[in-house]
């Protein structure tokens, strides 16, 4: 179980490239436990990649990775690799290629249109290829972002409350924040048909599997959901 020690770090340090490597590696170490194959010859897309922690990772491991995000913000050491502008809301998937692997990580609560993605996401994988999901779900303890747990009161009131304690707020229920639902989400993918789920788990403490298996307590049981998706 990782989430102590990422707690421990996010108290002294915020959430510095460490803490990102920590959740990374934790995440890494499940794909293969999964029975995902990492290394030399696999081709890895770190969607929506931020500094590249993730995807830097990855490279460390011997897989070809091309990052893709709307800005780049990659970190000096991996500016050397490809990097593909997309805004995940707007822009076409099909112009990223294919890969064995796509990581999109922390991403999905920041997304209008969810549903959509998934929808156009197995375009991007190879036959047989997979999907690593994992994002905050909105009835988790840190669903609300910096301004948790003042989100149990609403996208609306909690804000308002958090603002007039004078806090510098980033995430805008609406605009860069959007509510999502483990159940819905698993939902979606079924009714859809085009990508299977092959693991699941509470991202920051994935030996506790099970709980993603109750309706209604995962929901809130789960810091953050990790889904391993295949393409039919």
């Amino acid at each position: 179980m990782i989430l102590p020690q990422l707690l421990w770090r996010f108290a002294k340090h915020r959430d510095d490239p460490v803490f990102y490597a920590m959740q990374a590696t934790d995440a890494i170490r499940w794909l293969q436990s999964s029975g995902v194959k990492l290394g030399p010859g696999v081709k890895a897309l770190d969607l929506g990649c931020g500094h590249g922690v993730f995807g830097g990772e990855l490279r460390k491991l011997g897989c070809e990775v091309v990052f893709a995000d709307e800005t780049n913000y990659l970190l000096p050491q991996h500016r050397d690799a490809p990097f593909l502008s997309v805004n995940l809301d707007r822009d076409a998937l099909d112009g990223l290629g294919r890969y064995d692997l796509v990581i999109c990580s922390n991403v999905m609560e920041h997304l209008a249109e969810p549903r959509q993605f998934l929808k156009r996401a197995d375009g991007m994988l190879t036959p047989g290829g997979r999907l690593y999901l994992s994002w905050t779900n909105w009835l988790s303890p840190w669903g609300g972002h910096e301004f948790s747990p003042l989100h149990y009161l609403g996208p609306r009131l909690g804000p308002a409350i958090f603002d007039r304690l004078a806090k510098k707020r980033f995430h805008h229920p609406g605009k860069n924040l959007f509510i999502t639902h483990i159940g819905r989400t698993l939902g979606w993918i079924r009714e859809d048909a085009r990508l299977e789920v092959e693991a699941m788990a509470p991202r920051y403490y994935t030996e506790f599997g099970l709980l993603m298996r109750l309706p209604g307590l995962r929901e809130f049981l789960a810091w953050n959901c990790a889904l391993l998706l295949r393409r039919r």
